[in-house]
């Protein structure tokens, strides 16, 4: 049996390394086999998929797009850049320590997929490249998962190893011992070393921000024509009516874009924005209207309804503030040939209104278009705004429009804080506090959280299931069953012994550095959860063995299944960065390699003298 069990092991793992099908799938034909082999019974083989880890891991996931999706990642990512200057080892040393510290609250995944774009667009503005930033983006995240229990699924799958042998689990914060030390060391590395072994690869990512786009917006459209900014003062006549009574579009041609309140009052079912205001919505003292028209219209508007003209910010910072936050966005969208649009006439403001959805400017052949009534033709283009949602529908419907860009990520780069971002923190905050503190369990902690991230809506359950990566979620479900294989076969044990015998009996270090090795050679080909899975059982064993605490072993265990620094394909954050930095397999060997030997030794010093055997 024991042989058959190392034949399907060595098998899975040759089918991760190979690369042919997704790591979840080899997964789930790894805990087939072992059930179709006779060794591992129905409730075993499907034991993963209601294991508290694989269910916090999910969890963790929605946390993590609610810190994305309500604008916490990219207002810290833009305050990285501000504070870099033009400074690019400056530069160089803050994405590095903010992907750490972010990866230790929210996925590796997450963090960079969050901070690449920024990361890219900052070494273009200070003249560097983003090859020289993006690898210590990567790694940076890899090593600031080490910082908390949630911060990278090995840490959660080692400590609960541990639970399940009968041993205490590591607190919320512990991982922090050494991870700390090691993020500060590859901050160091990369700084004076890794940077020099950096490549310096031309590529072709210069990126379109929110504010580029918005110029040309203001070039081609002429969005900025027309644009004001009205408050209703005392004696208006408008206030305690609503937008109906006035109908300013006949009356005045003038559009009512959004609505601030001066005085909300939530109880009475005031809010203090109204992003898209109707026809019934009223008019109370000292609200500040959004309008859009030509200036003679403004001006009778103004003098006939005794309003007050309030200064603009500079155009693209009004729009970017004003008109775009998480939920409300502004997109371009062009009509293909086959659009069922093309050859009529439409009052186009009224047509997008049904869709929940504000025209702000038209545009043929790169003119603007100022009439109400249009007659379709292709390649005609608009700049709508709706909410995000508004407008992803909009692009089911019509299959034939065109969105230029992704609305998706581009809320995702709003900066701007909202109600809900405070929600999306709190929940955060909340599930770090059941852990220090052991409240409740980690999984109904992580539950609870991703429960208020949803019920809130900070991230609509759309998008909350979009943001789990279900492949890492199912791999790990379905690796757990090789686990229990290699412990009930005695496989585990084996191994155990085999590392116990050559190197155990001379000196527990040389058993933790064996172990470290073996989990790490594992790490750069097959994904960390996997390799975490692996080699917890067989340290577990190998500790008790020899009478030591497992505590500092299944801590090398996380460490060393965090430190695929040498390809490409050990880490999803290595492969992200991979493209966009045109990166070789030598570069990561390169820059990665005296990183890895560094962590190793380290490890061995500080591990010990923190958790004694």
């Amino acid at each position: 049996m024991i042989y058959l069990m190392l034949f399907i092991l060595v098998i899975t793992i040759g089918l991760f390394v190979w690369g042919k099908f997704t790591p979840d799938i080899v997964a789930l034909m790894s805990m087939i086999s072992l059930f179709l082999t006779g060794i591992l019974t129905p409730a075993e083989t499907l034991s993963g998929f209601s294991n508290p880890t694989v269910i916090m891991i999910a969890a963790l996931f929605v946390i993590g797009e609610g810190i994305a999706q309500t604008g916490w990642t990219a207002l810290a990512g833009k305050k990285f850049v501000e504070w870099a200057g033009k400074s690019v080892p400056k530069l160089l040393v803050i994405v590095t320590l903010g992907a750490g510290v972010l990866s230790g609250f929210v996925s590796n995944t997450g963090t960079v997929a969050t901070l690449m774009p920024l990361t890219i667009s900052s070494a273009w503005s200070i003249g560097t490249l983003p090859s020289k930033m993006l690898m210590p983006v990567a790694f940076g995240s890899n090593t600031g998962g080490l910082l908390t229990l949630t911060g990278t699924p090995p840490n959660i799958i080692a400590s609960n190893a541990l639970i399940d042998a009968g041993f205490e689990g590591f607190s919320f914060f512990e991982f922090g011992l050494i991870g700390l030390p090691l993020l500060i060391i590859a901050l160091i590395y990369f700084r004076y070393v890794g940077y020099k072994l950096l490549p310096k690869n031309k590529t072709n990512n210069k990126p379109v921000n929110i504010e580029s786009t918005l110029h040309k917006w203001i070039e081609s459209y002429k969005i900025d024509e027309g644009y004001y900014k009205l408050r209703i003062r005392s004696l208006s006549p408008l206030i305690n009516t609503k937008i109906e009574d006035w109908q300013f579009e006949k009356a005045y041609n003038v559009s009512v874009i959004r609505l601030k309140r001066r005085h909300p009052n939530i109880l009475k079912g005031i809010q203090p924005f109204e992003e898209f205001p109707s026809p019934k919505t009223e008019l109370y003292y000292h609200d500040i209207l959004t309008v859009k028209g030509d200036t003679e219209a403004i001006n009778k508007l103004m003098i006939s309804f005794r309003l007050g003209l309030l200064p603009l910010e500079p155009i693209t910072d009004e729009l970017k503030h004003n008109l775009i936050n998480q939920e409300v966005g502004m997109t371009e969208i062009i009509v293909n040939p086959n659009s069922i649009l093309v050859g009529r006439t439409y009052k186009l403001g009224d047509y997008f209104r049904r869709y929940g959805i504000q025209l702000l400017a038209a545009s043929r052949n790169n003119r603007p278009i100022k009439e109400k009534d249009i007659t379709v033709k292709a390649g005609d283009a608009f700049i709508i705004r709706g909410t995000w949602q508004s407008i992803e529908d909009l692009k089911k419907q019509h299959e034939n429009l065109v969105i230029i860009g992704s609305p998706e990520g581009m809320a995702k780069n709003v900066e701007s804080l909202s109600r809900k971002s405070f929600i999306a923190l709190g929940a955060l905050i909340l599930m770090i506090i059941f852990m220090v503190f052991k409240i409740v369990p980690g999984s109904i902690a992580a539950l609870i959280s991703a429960g208020i991230v949803l019920l809130t809506g900070c991230v609509p359950i759309s998008k909350a299931y979009k943001g789990i990566s279900w492949t890492s979620v199912v791999m790990i479900a379905a690796m757990i069953p090789m686990g229990i294989a290699l412990q009930k076969t005695g496989t585990a044990q084996v191994i155990a012994n085999g590392l116990v015998d050559y190197l155990g009996s001379i000196h527990p270090i040389l058993l933790l550095g064996g172990i470290f090795l073996l989990t790490t050679t594992f790490s750069q080909v097959i994904n960390n959860s996997a390799t975490a899975v692996l080699m917890a059982p067989i340290s577990i064993l190998a500790a008790n063995s020899l009478n030591l605490s497992p505590a500092p072993f299944m801590i090398v265990v996380a460490i060393s299944a965090s430190t695929a620094f040498l390809t490409p394909i050990g880490t999803t954050t290595n492969a992200m960065v991979m493209t966009a930095g045109g990166y070789k397999f030598m570069n990561y060997l390169k820059v990665g390699a005296p990183l890895l030997l560094i962590f190793f030794i380290i490890s061995l010093i500080l591990v010990p003298l923190i958790w004694p055997f």
